[in-house]
């Protein structure tokens, strides 16, 4: 079998940032795909699961309501090794042009205070699951460190 995209990226050269994972035809759209790296993979420790669930909440909620994006959000979700989340909208992006919009969730997740939309027994099959202080921790690292004077390595792939 072939190997898919994501495995063809050095993971020993990747740091975390913003990058263009793939971008998919579908119809007479382009679906971007991209990988917010949190973590640098096999080099730091990974996120934990109640952390990534919340930061999975806060920000598929604030993404699905904001005012621009909303309509072209299709996906926000963790990778399954934990290092970070692919977010998947509808149209022909780069990673700059998403850094805005990074940012405000960031703040958002940052600064969130009260109930975690979405996490009851009803609402979730996991809701006992939630780490809040954790994922804003985890959102002001990310932050400080990637976000606020992003640079071009943290845009693009490593070759």
């Amino acid at each position: 079998m072939k190997k898919i995209t994501s495995f063809t990226i050095d993971h020993i050269k990747l740091i975390p940032g913003v990058y263009v994972s793939r971008k998919d035809p579908v119809g007479t759209e382009t679906i971007t795909t991209f990988d917010i790296r949190m973590t640098s993979p096999n080099d730091e420790p990974v996120m934990n699961t109640a952390e990534i669930h919340t930061i999975e909440h806060l920000a598929a909620t604030f993404l699905r309501n904001h005012k621009d994006f909303g309509p072209k959000i299709i996906y926000f979700g963790p990778m399954g090794c934990r290092t970070g989340f692919y977010l998947l909208l509808a149209g022909d992006y780069e990673s700059k042009d998403i850094i805005d919009l990074l940012k405000e969730m960031f703040v958002f997740i940052a600064d969130f205070e009260g109930e975690v939309p979405g996490a009851s027994a009803k609402d979730c099959g996991n809701y006992l699951d939630i780490n809040l202080p954790m994922a804003k921790y985890l959102a002001k690292k990310y932050l400080s460190e990637v976000l606020e004077n992003i640079s071009r390595e943290r845009l693009v792939y490593p070759k």
